[in-house]
């Protein structure tokens, strides 16, 4: 058994929040297997934090060496993903999402003739090795006869990625280019259903524990009985904790690894918004107190704040004022800061990657 706290001190370190960090961003990705990347500059802040170089200029090689990828690999939502994974990411988690595209086509006025025509003219414009941006990638697509107005440009693209078409993969002017999926990744690795069940299961433990079944069902985006089947052909490869009559399945070795570290992780982080210490669990309120939990999320709109942690506990929200030489950071806490955090604020915010 452990606290509740405990629980938050023991993600921070099996993240790498806290603790010995990777040696590279690569390594980084694949022990989280998958690090949210809606927000392209927040998601190389985060990996970056969990290296031993601590630069967002080590993420963007990883990226341009096809080392890492981003895509849509769960939920249909973007993601960092190492680049040998995303194949059977998608094979394990694409088809619930993929039920529904026909409906959203529907409403969007495409055909799945529309799809595929798309499919002809980006595999043409990418063929041979090509990089394109999306506005360059999208202005091929009236030139051939599909339509791209309002929201159906952005579904086909995501679609192209959803079926193996496509991955944004190097960096190109501070965004990041597609690539053709197969030209790119030329060794990916591959999974059945059992296996990449397995696979998931051991990697998101080792990477986000302690956590529950219905943590790992949420951040997968799969069914339940589907999480239970992978979980056990592993459950002898895991460690558990019971937090308030629930267990939660960790690696062996990340208990140690609090006890080495414990005074490192409960200390002050500063965490971008969308980072897989919020995102990567369905209930978090280890960590986030449920009375704010709108202070991250407000209106529940989907964006999620940058975060303050402190001692395991996300104590309030900070962003950016200013740019350039006069950026400072803002922060403003869910109660009151104690002293040492408000003074301690700015040293992290110059500190990040």
């Amino acid at each position: 058994m452990t606290t509740s706290r405990d629980l938050a001190l023991l993600r921070l370190v099996a993240q790498r929040v806290a603790g010995p960090p990777p040696a590279t961003a690569t390594e980084a990705v694949r022990l989280l297997t998958c690090v949210q990347g809606q927000d392209l500059p927040g998601a190389l802040t985060s990996v970056a934090l969990r290296t031993a170089a601590r630069t967002r200029a080590g993420v963007e090689a990883a990226l341009d060496a096809g080392e890492v990828v981003r895509s849509w690999p769960m939920r249909s939502t973007l993601h960092l993903v190492p680049a040998e994974d995303l194949h059977w990411l998608l094979e394990l988690c694409g088809p619930r999402v993929l039920a529904g595209a026909a409906r959203r086509r529907a409403v969007l006025g495409l055909t799945e003739a529309d799809t595929e025509r798309a499919r002809e003219l980006v595999t043409a414009a990418l063929r041979g090795g090509r990089r394109c941006g999306r506005k360059e990638l999208l202005a091929a697509l009236p030139e051939g006869g599909v339509d791209v107005t309002g929201q159906r440009g952005y579904h086909l693209l995501w679609y192209l990625a959803q079926t193996g078409t496509l991955c944004l993969g190097p960096m190109a002017g501070g965004d990041q280019a597609f690539v053709l999926l197969d030209e790119w990744v030329t060794a990916p690795r591959r999974l059945d259903r059992d296996a990449g069940l397995a696979e998931l299961a051991l990697r998101y433990f080792r990477g986000h524990g302690p956590a529950t079944v219905a943590d790992l069902a949420r951040w997968a985006g799969l069914p339940l009985g589907d999480v239970r089947a992978g979980v056990a052909a592993v459950r002898d490869e895991l460690a558990a904790v019971e937090v308030d009559g629930r267990e939660h399945l960790l690696a062996p070795e990340t208990a140690d690894l609090l006890a080495a570290h414990r005074a490192e992780a409960a200390g002050l982080f500063l965490l971008p918004g969308f980072d897989e210490f919020v995102l990567g669990y369905a209930d978090r309120s280890c960590a986030v107190p449920p009375e704010f939990a709108d202070r991250i999320v407000p209106g529940g709109n989907g964006v999620f704040r940058p975060t303050v942690v402190h001692r395991g506990q996300v104590v309030g929200t900070w962003g950016w004022t200013g740019r350039g030489a006069k950026r400072t950071v803002t922060a403003t806490p869910f109660t009151t800061f104690p002293d040492e955090v408000a003074a301690a604020i700015p040293q992290a915010a110059a500190a990040l990657p």
